[in-house]
Formats: structure tokens, C-alpha cells, sequence
């Protein structure tokens, strides 16, 4: 398939393309007769975003190859310009796709353009040199051979997390180069697992590339490797994972895909099930026929509402995440060149340790007492321990970070501090206290911040001298794995207190939402008044397994009671009581839950022999039940018009700047499916919206999501 292929006119979807450009130049390596056909893929007209692919820059690539046949080179190789191999199609593209047909072309159009490689009889090489996601990755599996540079920081397929697939070949080729096994754990475990990137030692380990190469004279080694591929210096051992006798390797890999997929989604997405049917027929089918049947389910799964909602989902953590909505002028942010944690339990030794790791400034713990303060000290520096023995840092980096985390009783430590971050007990008194002895030592300058979930920072910071640099800094727990950071301002905080912690939420790799002080913020405020309404329907006599399951055709990450779990009965009986003091008509505490943290209980939910989840015996001998019990279908109801609820009051009260604060908080803080699209247009789109409160979230005259 050496000739150019017939490609389908640009239509009017190209309109608004960056054009991923082609640039092909002839280089000559040693130990080689004839040069090698380099050819760098760019969108030169916009560096501040990575290359992607819409028709024309197919269309581009396509060219190139055609001048790099016909030079019959020794080897053909494709790269990327600096740090950026590519990220696939132009979403803002394929989100333009109404029309089944032109989706299924544009499925036509990669598979025709990459198979020219896999097809090539001249030897074809991916050097890829940094990100590679999507589309960028299936170029690089489209050739016959594949390095990676070792400082590559995203390899992955993140399709099916956002409700479509691999359709540029990354179905069929994927599971024949590495099996079935990890062509599962790529396509649909990592993409479901929050977009889990593979690191350049996993993606050798797993074969997605052959070798990784230092990134300092990354090209040079590549094409000395290529050359050495070519004249036969090195042997590149292939498996042939189709062969006679590996069914049962399939169908084991198959069948923990479908269990994956049902425990992350419910079946509420057609993605990941797809997903596992084209790798399954990418055992028996030969290439063509594979590539056709990907481009028919990649028609279907672009025209579906699950990935016009995903884009939404996407577009909000990748743009408003990025640019808070409120956030003040950046040149107001203050430079931070060391950190104060108060507290040295787990939440304060998680916090110190993203600190010190993002900053690399020196952090100081304190406490109450030597004991605690020894242990919270020595367990940050035993993660650090842990990560440099997993090889994720260098022992003089992992020297260097321990190095930077230290512990003092006397608040003198903190005197020159620039940010002071509080995660002691959740206590307004005893955070007031906090702040007021701080407020002593540190500089006038210093932000004093707070890790509460749900007290008010107004009343936690009214008696201070400098009430104007006092600021909400709520992180959520795993905080190396959420991204999401609510950073809640009172009335007295100021432009620059603010614009700092926007300025440290971008440097800790946060997303943050800027939130007014309001009791619970956004998630926590949410998240309880949609779990209080499911434990109001077990109290009043519904079978915990009927309310708990309820909201499974939402596909949510975790059921009720599992998040309840999760949060901690203590925790989320304390968010209760807050937000039962403010808004006593709407929150209403259950004296099951007051007896179940006073009974000790943690764990809530148990499991059958057939594997299915129940209320804990333990905690249901002594729910006390009443005699109106509901259907599943009423619990939903009730829940999802408890949410549209709670997020309309939320606007109207001008707790945060827009519906999409609310829809990215959900999504980042809370693990709201993408396929759902931020949880407004869920409700607009449902009905749900205008049911419980009369009106829909969309301005009027904005379509919600079909």
C-alpha cells in the first residue's frame, strides 16, 4: 500500500483545523547505503498546543509519504516536534461530526493513511519523543518498529474514557503486538482507571515500543538504532499472539476486560464493551477486515451521545480547569519559597509531601505533641523511601525531597514561611486558634490557609489582624491522585491572597474551583445532600440493597453507601451536622448514621459468596427501619432532584462563578463519569432540571448535550 491513497474532499469540519504539518528531510546515518526519510509531524502555527490530526493534517502525512517512497529510502521514520509526538485527532474536529458517514470517513482516512506504513516494504520506524495519546500512539503502532524517549511523561489510549475508541488501528494492532492481556489493560483498564498514562519503562514492559532511549541526544540514538535494525545488528523478537492454542490466553484477558468494564461504568457506556468485542476479533480477522469493522463501531460511537457528552467533560478539564473561572490577575500571585503544614497526620503528611515534591521548597510540619510529629515526619519520608525504590525517583532525588520535609514544635519555624496550610481537627474553634497564634510569627504577607471541608472560613478567620489573607485550600483524598483543589474565598480575602493560591494550584498540578465561603462548598455540599436522601430511604423502610443500587444506570464510580465508606462515617455525620445547621430544612441527620459512628463502625458494606455487595451485617442488625419503604426508580428520582436542587440553590447563592464549576468539581473532586457529561446538562438532558427546580441549567437558547 506504497501508493498514495484516494482521500475524501475536505469538508466543512476542516474549517477551523490546526493543521498538523509533515516536514520530510533526508538524512544520512552510518552504516547505511541510502539516507533515511525523516519526516517530523508540527502544527507550527500554534505551539502552545500538541499536534493533532484532522483531515488536512492526514492529508499532509500523506504527502509526506508519498515523497519519502519515492525517494526509496533505507528507512522511513516519523517523529515529533519538541516534547510532543502527537495527541491524536483534533477533538474540536470530531466533535463537529453530526452525519454517521463522515464519522466513519475520518475512521477511513487514519486507517488509510497509517496502514501505508504498516504496509511499507521499506523498514518503518516511531520515534517517539514525547507525548503520544490516541491517534499519536496508533501512528506509532502503524509502523514496524517503535522507540521512546526516556523523559516521555503521556503514552496512553484514552478513548474509551471518552466514550469512543481507538479507531485509527489501535484495536487491531495493539492486541497482535502485545497480546491480549495487555492490549486490554491499555484500551480499557488504564482509559477507565482516570486515564492511567503509561510510564516509558511500562510501555517497553508491556511491547507498545521496542526500546527507550536517553532524551538527551534522543534522535541521534534512534537513528543509529534504526540503522542497526535495518542491517541486521539487532533482532527485534516478535510473538505471534494469534498462534494456535492461546484461546484461553484471550478469553482470560476478555473476561477481565468485561469485569473491568462493569465495574467502572455499570454498562451506562457502549465504549469499553465495543472496545473488547474489536480486540476479540482481532484474533481471528485478518487486518482489513478488522480496520473496517473498527471504522463502522467508530461511526456509531462518535454520533452517540456518550461521547458528545464526554467532550464537554473533556473541554472543562482541560480549559476551565486550567483558567478558573474568578481567578484574579496572575501578576498579583506572590512567589512561595517555603511551606508550613500544621498537623502531622495523614492528610497533612499527603499535603507536605505534594508540597515539597511540586515546589521544591523547604516544608516544616508541626504538632501537638514530639511523638506525632516524629510519626507524621517519618511517614513522608518513608513514601519518598517508596517511590525511589519503586525507581519512580533517583536516590539523589529522593535524597533532596526528604531533605526538604522537616518537623518543629516551636511556631518560630514558620516566621519565614510564605504559605501556611492548616489540616488539623475539624473544629472551628480549634482552627481559629490555629490561625491566631500563626498570625503572631508570620509576616503580614503570608497566606494562612485551610484544608477544611466544610467549616466557614469567615468565622475561622474574624477575629484576625489580617483577615485578607486567610483562604480555602481543600484538597481531596487520594491528593496525589485527585485533581481537583476548591479554593474558597471569604469577603475580606484579597486579589493577591487568591491569585497565589490559584498560581500554587497550577504549580501543585491542580485543577482548582474558586468558590465563595458557603458551609460544604461545592462537592461535600452535593455529595451529602445526594447521600442523606438515599439513607433517609433506607431509614424509611427501603431494602439498603434497592437504595444503594438505585443509581447504577448512572454508571457512577461507587455506590452510596461504598462512598460513604469511602468518606468515613465520621467525617460525612460532621459534614451533616454543618450543613444540617445551615440549611436545616434540606439536611437532615439520621440518627442511623449518629448511632453507626458512635457504635465505632468503618465498615459498612460486606460481600456475598456470589461476589454481590450488601449493607454490613454488623451495621444493618441495628438500622433501625421504618414501614414506607421505596422503589429503585423513587430513590432515583429523589436523589437526582435532591442534586438539581441543592446545584440551582448553589447558583442562585453565587457559590461558585457558573453550572460548569459545578460540572467540573463533580468530575474532578467526586469521579462523575465523563460519559455523563458534568452533572447539569445530565439533569438538563433527563428532564430532571425542570421537574425539581422549573428551569433547565443552559441559558436559554443553548441546546443541552443530545
Amino acid at each position: 500500500m506504497n501508493a498514495p491513497t484516494a482521500l475524501p474532499a475536505a469538508g466543512p469540519e476542516a474549517k477551523a483545523e490546526v493543521v498538523t504539518t509533515a516536514h520530510l528531510r533526508l538524512v544520512d546515518v552510518p552504516g547505511l547505503p541510502k539516507p533515511v526519510a525523516l519526516i517530523t509531524i508540527d502544527n507550527g502555527r500554534d505551539h502552545t498546543r500538541p499536534s493533532t490530526f484532522g483531515p488536512e493534517g492526514l492529508r499532509s502525512l500523506n504527502a509526506a509519504l508519498d515523497a519519502a517512497f519515492e525517494a526509496a529510502p533505507s528507512a522511513i521514520a516519523v517523529t515529533g516536534k519538541p516534547f510532543v509526538f502527537a495527541a491524536g485527532a483534533d477533538l474540536s474536529q470530531i466533535g463537529l461530526i453530526q452525519d454517521r458517514e463522515t464519522a466513519r470517513d475520518i475512521g477511513v482516512l487514519g486507517h488509510s493513511t497509517f496502514k501505508r506504513l504498516h504496509d511499507s516494504e521499506i523498514p518503518t520506524f516511531a520515534f517517539v519523543n514525547g507525548a503520544a495519546l490516541g491517534g499519536g500512539v496508533e501512528l506509532a503502532l502503524g509502523c514496524h518498529y517503535r522507540t521512546l524517549a526516556s523523559n516521555t511523561a503521556m503514552v496512553a489510549l484514552p478513548e474509551v474514557f471518552l466514550g469512543i475508541l481507538p479507531g485509527w488501528g489501535g484495536t487491531q494492532l495493539l492486541p497482535r503486538l502485545v497480546g491480549p492481556e495487555n492490549a486490554v489493560t491499555i484500551i480499557v483498564e488504564n482509559s477507565l482507571n482516570q486515564n492511567r498514562m503509561l510510564r516509558p519503562k511500562d510501555a517497553a514492559r508491556l511491547g507498545v515500543v521496542d526500546v527507550v532511549l536517553d532524551a538527551a541526544d534522543y534522535l541521534e540514538q534512534s537513528l543509529a538504532w534504526a540503522a542497526a535494525v535495518v542491517n541486521g545488528a539487532i533482532a527485534v523478537p516478535r510473538t505471534d499472539h494469534r498462534a494456535p492454542g492461546t484461546e484461553a490466553e484471550w478469553e482470560a484477558a476478555l473476561q477481565r476486560g468485561a469485569i473491568i468494564a462493569e465495574m467502572r461504568t455499570h454498562g451506562a457506556s457502549p465504549a469499553p464493551a465495543k472496545a473488547l468485542e474489536l480486540i476479540a476479533l482481532s484474533r481471528t480477522a485478518d487486518l482489513e477486515t478488522g480496520l473496517a469493522a473498527e471504522a463502522e463501531a467508530l461511526a456509531d460511537l462518535i454520533t452517540s451521545q456518550e461521547f458528545r457528552a464526554g467532550l464537554y467533560s473533556f473541554d472543562l478539564t482541560q480549559k476551565r480547569a486550567r483558567r478558573p473561572a474568578g481567578a484574579p490577575d496572575r501578576k498579583l500571585a506572590r512567589p512561595v519559597t517555603k511551606v508550613g503544614v500544621i498537623g502531622a497526620g495523614l492528610m497533612a503528611g499527603q499535603i507536605a509531601l505534594l508540597f515539597a515534591e511540586r515546589l521544591k521548597v523547604p516544608v516544616v510540619l508541626t504538632d501537638v505533641d514530639q511523638a506525632r510529629l516524629d510519626k507524621g515526619v517519618a511517614g513522608v519520608h518513608r513514601k519518598i523511601a517508596e517511590r525511589a525504590a519503586k525507581g519512580r525517583l533517583t536516590p539523589a532525588q529522593a535524597n533532596r525531597l526528604t531533605a526538604l520535609v522537616t518537623g518543629s514544635l516551636d511556631y518560630q519555624a514558620f516566621s519565614d514561611t510564605d504559605f501556611v496550610i492548616e489540616a488539623v481537627f475539624e473544629e472551628l474553634s480549634v482552627k481559629h486558634q490555629v490561625l491566631a497564634e500563626l498570625e503572631k510569627v508570620v509576616s503580614p504577607e503570608a497566606v494562612l490557609a485551610s484544608n477544611t471541608s466544610s467549616l466557614s472560613l469567615t468565622a475561622m478567620s474574624q477575629h484576625l489582624e489580617h483577615p485578607e489573607r486567610v483562604i480555602g485550600f481543600h484538597f481531596f483524598n487520594p491528593i496525589s491522585v485527585m485533581p481537583l483543589l476548591e479554593i474558597v474565598r471569604t469577603a475580606a480575602t484579597s486579589d493577591s491572597t487568591a491569585a497565589t493560591a490559584v498560581a500554587l494550584a497550577a504549580t501543585l498540578k491542580k485543577g482548582p474551583v474558586l468558590t465563595a465561603d458557603a458551609p460544604a462548598f461545592v462537592v461535600n455540599r452535593l455529595l451529602t445532600r445526594f447521600m442523606a436522601e438515599i439513607i433517609a430511604a433506607i431509614d424509611e423502610g427501603t431494602d439498603p440493597a434497592v437504595a444503594d443500587g438505585a443509581l447504577a444506570p448512572l454508571g457512577l464510580p461507587m455506590t452510596p453507601i461504598m462512598l460513604l465508606q469511602l468518606v468515613g462515617p465520621a467525617v460525612a455525620l460532621h459534614v451533616t451536622e454543618t450543613l444540617h445547621e445551615a440549611f436545616p430544612d434540606r439536611f437532615q441527620v439520621s440518627p442511623n448514621l449518629q448511632r453507626i459512628v458512635a457504635d465505632g463502625h468503618r465498615t459498612l458494606v460486606s460481600f456475598t459468596d456470589e461476589g454481590v455487595q450488601v449493607l454490613d451485617p454488623a451495621v444493618a442488625v441495628n438500622w433501625e427501619q421504618g414501614t414506607t419503604p421505596s422503589t429503585a426508580e423513587q430513590v432515583r428520582d429523589r436523589a437526582l432532584d435532591a442534586l438539581a436542587q441543592e446545584a440551582r440553590l448553589m447558583l442562585d447563592e453565587q457559590v461558585v462563578a457558573d453550572a460548569a464549576d459545578i460540572d467540573l468539581a463533580l468530575l474532578t473532586g467526586a469521579g462523575w463519569p465523563f460519559w455523563l457529561g458534568g452533572i447539569t446538562p445530565y439533569l438538563d438532558r433527563t428532564g430532571v432540571s425542570e421537574r425539581a427546580t422549573g428551569r433547565r441549567f443552559a441559558p436559554p437558547g443553548v441546546a443541552t448535550l443530545p
